[in-house]
């Protein structure tokens, strides 16, 4: 498995799975069981996923030494401020029967259709990560979500520099003013359905593409994102898919094929904008 470097040093798998919507349970413990023994390293889960508890039993299950994986939960919206945040990381650290994490996200940002202080609130809930950061209970913290102006914001007042944001990217969604901010100040970008959860595996450009490639639409936007530097999170319970989303080196995409997919029209938006979203 290829490497990012993060701003820290760290060194994180170029790709990750994704068990977000895999529900609590066998489904959950197969699913990353499978994607374990297919190769995978390195597991992004979530606290509002309600699987930490099925993706630390794989975990431990699989016998495989804990630090040659990376592993990635996220702070649920309910528990922001400094002694909530402390406290929610400790139980997902519990959840998941780990005496670490290698990261740990703000999973959305306060936003101003909720808070009219959303970025003090935001600033509070960043100072907790740098203080779990700074105990050596995680090897690196980020954000996920975070729009170019709430990045921008949460920068003026934080003393470590995120070290990932995790955000909806995937073909006929860029987020392209997100992503150069983040890349500016060396910040990974991890694209969260970079398949656009099935939405773009449809569109005929991409089939076509897909064809002469003899790939699949799913392959062809994990290879897309890791051409632009992005670290992909792709999700699957199907124990094909989850080996084939690792099968990108059988192919290239060429300069003409990204400009391709770069000029693809706007589609698969998941619909959530973190300035806007109620929950």
């Amino acid at each position: 498995m290829k490497s990012f470097k993060l701003n820290n040093g760290i060194d994180i798998p170029a790709i990750g799975f994704g068990t977000w919507q895999i529900p609590e349970g066998e489904d959950a413990y197969q699913a990353v069981k499978e994607a374990l023994v297919a190769g995978y390293t390195h597991i992004d889960t979530a606290a509002i996923y309600g699987n930490e508890k099925s993706v630390g039993r794989a975990i431990k299950d699989s016998g495989i030494a804990r630090n040659t994986l990376f592993i990635t939960t996220k702070l649920w919206n309910t528990e922001r401020g400094n002694d909530k945040t402390i406290a929610a990381f400790e139980k997902s650290l519990a959840d998941l029967g780990l005496e670490y994490l290698d990261l740990y996200l703000i999973h959305w940002p306060a936003n101003e259709t909720q808070f009219e202080d959303w970025a003090a609130i935001n600033a509070d809930t960043w100072k907790a990560l740098e203080y779990l950061y700074q105990q050596g209970k995680v090897k690196a913290i980020g954000v996920s979500n975070f729009p170019k102006e709430y990045l921008a914001k949460l920068l003026e007042t934080a003393t470590i520099i995120p070290a990932v944001n995790q955000i909806e990217f995937h073909p006929g969604y860029l987020q392209e003013e997100t992503v150069e901010l983040c890349k500016s100040n060396d910040i990974l970008v991890q694209a969260w359905s970079p398949l656009g959860s099935g939405r773009i595996l449809q569109d005929e450009t991409l089939i076509a593409l897909a064809e002469q490639k003899s790939t699949s639409v799913g392959q062809i936007c994990i290879k897309f994102a890791l051409s632009q530097g992005i670290l992909p999170l792709p999700k699957s319970t199907n124990p094909a898919n989850i080996k084939r989303n690792l099968d990108i080196d059988s192919f290239d995409l060429t300069e003409e094929d990204i400009r391709t997919i770069r000029t693809l029209p706007a589609m698969g938006f998941s619909g959530s904008d973190p300035k806007k979203v109620a929950f």
